[in-house]
């Protein structure tokens, strides 16, 4: 008994048995009995959505007291509200009382049984206990169990399309949409819904093709499967046949044929053509058509009273048959018989013409002899005539030779001379015979030129000319260059682009491909102390060391980028462009060391096994690229040396012209590209119901990004973001884009697949820049200002990116510019000592100190090892200087941010403390 009452104690009960029963009476008065608790209100399961607590109410009746109990234990009476009322009614008392259950508190619960809570009522006729509400942590995961698939049906096929909803807490609702409709099976009865969510169409109608979509959600969240394209094709049926036509043939055996068309019905969305000919022929036989013949003409007939006599003919040699043609002419004919000696005169008329014969006969003579008269004056016009021609041909010659004919270099004599020529004199054959005997000049003379000239004659163009003095002129900044008043003569020398080329050929062919343009090009004037040239936020760089130009000689010296629309690309078959193509010159000038050319790439160069088989290439005079050398098979031969870093390569030469980087996969691993992805707006204010997002696919490289930048400013477009990095595998599949969200409730797009694609040989190539695919939306009306959309980007069985988009289109974007990685803006040229980090006094003391061989292994081999330019030793083991152009490759190699410190860590461990002594006095460390 007392555990049956400890069971049921409340917590507010504080009497013990021995207590109850000392003061138990002997008897107990008579009172009506009170019934046991009823409960008005039981709690009801509840779900915990993110970290709202959840609340849970019951109200019983008649109730003394009321309390909750979780998992077998009570709640604390400080964690109920409790409220009490009078039943109108009964006059009972009832009690509600309320608790909040946190999430922290059903995490805490360890074991197989979820968490639950019930209500226990006292009364004085006992307890009473309510049913178990459960409380639940409610989610919904993200990925479908089962997804619909596109499919294509034929007309009044069964179709069934498969959903199973990702698993959550409380189990997700799902609906179907179509076309982003909801629906709704009482409406139509082609469509049911079975209990596992499928979508069944009874009877596949045309109007079911469409994109259907399954959603699922409960109390937490919304999830929307992937589009499910269901295309109702129709197959081609035959009309009947039509009648037959006539025989083609007008005579003997032709053909007749009759036809029939795929259209009953005709086949639609991809559905199969009608088999079988459209046309049938068999033979027909036409009767020929024979055209009617004329019989001989019949004799004569007998001269009548009327002075004629006539004959006839018949139709019948042959007669017209099978629609021949009828005889044509006159069946009769009939003509005088005295040959019109005999005229039949009325009698009644003789009398009043007695002499009509007489003037028939005078009439006749008269017109003869006029025609003779005629006759003889033609005659004699004629014969005057051809006298008069074989005259005119006798003439003297000499006339011919002095008047008809001019030497080439014949002018008329000018208006205003006072002493023209005689039209009878002879020219002076001899007055112009030295005109052309001067020298060409490379240089046009103008006004403000200087009277001296540089002639194109063979010998060679970069030899010293002596006391020559030509003001040369910066292409971009249009600045006269002023040289010190030593340089004016002697072995003084400026040279501009216009005068370095080897051939005319050579300078016609660089004038037509070489454009300069703003933003792909940088020149400046250099001499012996050497510069660098920097074409800004690209990446391009050329670095000429002091000591390449002649002491003395001055060189106009640019840099450019070469569009893709005006330059043959340096791929072939499987190759693939992986850096901008750039030109650098003049070509032809001799260089007493190398320079570097710096060119970005977008390789992928960090695994572990080489995947790329990476050439450089040059391209000729004519136009054809020839390779210069293969990354990893260098000979002593090789002209270049190639470093290759992660984003760029420096490229070690000594000829100056057009050069490019390409790559090809080395087998067994495939190559990857890297690609930026860029998505652009309009940046002003949309003004019509449609709207345009701009990605372009690009190379990682700085230029690239820079040319879609311009690109779009000039469209009116703007950056949304940063760009993303995409690892683009050659593995021959596609790019595809498909945008996703989109609130189709305000927008609609145009696209009627459900991607696009970018084919694969148009990005590895790199035949077509800048790529880019355009989403065309539109909105349901101008009112509506919001765009919220999913863009994702991805190769197919490869990588990807999302875009998240949401924008305001009625607002004016900001321009987003940010610069790429080694993009950083430089100045386009710099000339002398500034252009180099380490001083020349230093350079040539690590020179002097490293170029002799040591037998410990101490000198500029293992400076190579430190800095990393060991790759291929040979080739700055036959320079003049090694550790000079190791130090020229370290320079270039650390463009705008070239620290002495690490230059100097790595002589430090090679044990040059004396180097490290000068580098301390004479430079910044």
């Amino acid at each position: 008994v007392r555990a049956k009452r400890s069971e049921t104690q409340c917590p507010s009960c504080q009497e013990n048995d021995y207590s109850e029963a000392e003061v138990l009476p002997d008897s107990f008065p008579s009172a009506p009995a009170e019934p046991l608790p009823e409960f008005l209100l039981e709690p009801e399961d509840a779900f915990i959505v993110k970290n709202r607590p959840v609340q849970l109410r019951c109200r019983a009746s008649p109730a003394t007291q009321i309390y909750f109990k979780c998992n077998g234990e009570w709640v604390n009476q400080n964690d109920h509200v409790t409220r009490e009322s009078l039943d109108q009614i009964t006059g009972l008392v009832v009690r509600e009382v309320d608790i909040s259950v946190s999430r922290t508190q059903v995490e805490e619960l360890f074991g197989l049984e979820d968490y639950w809570c019930q209500c226990v009522a006292w009364s004085s006729a006992g307890t009473t206990k309510s049913n178990r509400a459960y409380v639940r942590i409610a989610y919904l995961r993200k990925n479908f169990e089962q997804e619909p698939l596109g499919r294509e049906v034929r007309l009044e096929q069964e179709v069934l399309l498969q959903c199973r909803p990702p698993e959550g807490m409380p189990a997700a609702e799902v609906d179907w949409l179509k076309n982003e409709d909801v629906i709704d099976p009482s409406q139509d009865s082609n469509f049911l819904i079975t209990i596992d969510h499928d979508l069944i169409i009874k009877q596949a109608r045309l109007s079911d093709t469409a994109n259907y979509t399954c959603v699922a959600r409960n109390v937490v969240a919304k999830r929307r499967s992937s589009t499910a394209t269901l295309i109702v094709f129709v197959s081609g049926g035959w009309s009947s046949w039509t009648e037959w036509s006539e025989c083609n043939a007008q005579c003997g055996r032709g053909w007749q044929r009759r036809t029939r068309s795929c259209t009953n019905p005709a086949p639609l969305n991809g559905g199969a053509f009608c088999e079988g000919p459209p046309f049938q022929r068999v033979t027909c036989t036409t009767l020929c058509p024979v055209d009617g013949g004329w019989t001989e003409w019949a004799k004569w007939s007998a001269c009548g009273t009327e002075c004629t006599h006539w004959r006839s003919r018949e139709c019948q040699a042959p007669p017209p048959r099978n629609g021949g043609k009828h005889c044509s002419g006159s069946m009769m004919e009939s003509k005088n018989c005295t040959e019109g000696l005999c005229a039949r005169i009325d009698p009644k008329y003789r009398s009043a013409f007695p002499g009509m014969g007489v003037a028939v006969y005078a009439g006749l003579v008269g017109a003869l002899l006029l025609c003779v008269i005629l006759v003889l004056c033609v005659g004699v016009l004629a014969y005057r005539r051809r006298c008069r021609h074989l005259h005119g041909d006798i003439t003297d010659s000499s006339s011919a030779l002095t008047a008809a004919f001019h030497p080439g270099n014949y002018k008329p004599p000018r208006q205003d001379n006072p002493h023209p020529l005689h039209p009878s004199a002879p020219p002076d054959l001899t007055a112009t015979a030295g005109a052309f005997r001067t020298p060409l000049f490379s240089l046009q003379h103008g006004v403000n030129d200087s009277p001296h000239k540089i002639p194109m004659t063979t010998s060679p163009l970069l030899d010293p000319l002596p006391s020559l003095k030509i003001k040369v002129y910066n292409s971009s900044t249009l600045s006269s260059l002023e040289l010190p008043a030593d340089m004016g003569s002697g072995n003084g020398e400026i040279l501009s682009l216009k005068s370095v080329g080897t051939i005319g050929r050579e300078r016609e062919y660089h004038s037509h491909t070489l454009s300069r343009e703003p933003g792909l090009s940088t020149s400046a004037t250099l001499g012996n102390l050497g510069g660098r040239l920097t074409i800004p936020n690209t990446g391009v760089s050329l670095l000429v060391p002091p000591g390449t130009i002649p002491q003395g000689k001055f060189y106009e010296m640019y840099l450019i980028i070469n569009k893709w629309d005006k330059t043959t690309l340096p791929s072939e078959g499987s190759q693939t462009v992986l850096s901008p193509v750039v030109s650098c010159g003049p070509s032809g000038m001799l260089l007493n060391r190398p320079v570097v050319l710096t060119l970005p790439h977008c390789a992928q160069l960090d695994t572990p096994t080489p995947d790329w088989t990476l050439t450089l290439k040059s391209q000729t005079h004519q136009g054809a690229w020839e390779e210069v050398l293969t990354v990893g098979e260098e000979t002593l031969s090789s002209p270049c040396y190639l470093q290759l870093e992660e984003e760029c390569c420096h490229v070690l030469m000594e000829q100056l012209g057009t050069y490019g980087l390409v790559g090809q996969s080395c087998p067994p691993q495939p190559a990857c590209k890297r690609l930026q992805l860029a998505l652009f707006a309009p940046r002003a204010p949309c003004l019509s119901l449609d709207y345009s997002l701009r990605i372009y696919c690009i190379h990682d490289t700085p230029h690239a990004f820079k040319e879609v930048l311009d690109l779009e400013r000039s469209l009116g477009g703007v950056l949304l973001e940063d760009p993303k990095p995409l690892l683009f595998k050659d593995s021959y599949h596609n790019l595809r884009l498909s945008i996703h969200d989109i609130p189709h409730t305000h927008w609609r797009s145009k696209l009627l697949a459900k991607y696009q694609e970018i084919p694969f040989y148009h990005i590895w190539s790199g035949s077509q820049r800048p790529l880019h695919c355009t989403f065309s939306l539109e909105r349901g009306s101008l009112a509506v200002s919001q765009l919220t959309c999913k863009i994702c980007v991805r190769q197919v069985e490869g990588e990807g990116q999302i875009f998240q988009l949401h924008t305001d289109i009625q607002e004016t974007l900001p321009p987003h510019s940010p610069l790429p990685a080694g993009g950083t803006c430089l100045p386009s040229s710099q000339v002398g000592p500034y252009a180099f980090r380490l001083p020349d006094s230093i350079r040539q003391k690590i020179c002097a100190s490293l170029d002799a061989p040591s037998a410990r292994g101490c000198d500029w081999r293992l400076l190579a090892r430190s800095l990393g330019f060991d790759r291929y030793l040979n080739y700055f083991a036959t320079k003049p200087s090694p550790t000079g152009v190791l130090l020229d490759l370290w320079e270039a190699c650390h463009q705008g941010d070239a620290d002495l410190v690490s230059l100097a860590t790595a002589l430090e461990e090679m044990g040059k403390s004396e180097v490290l002594v000068v580098m301390t006095t004479d430079g910044e460390c």
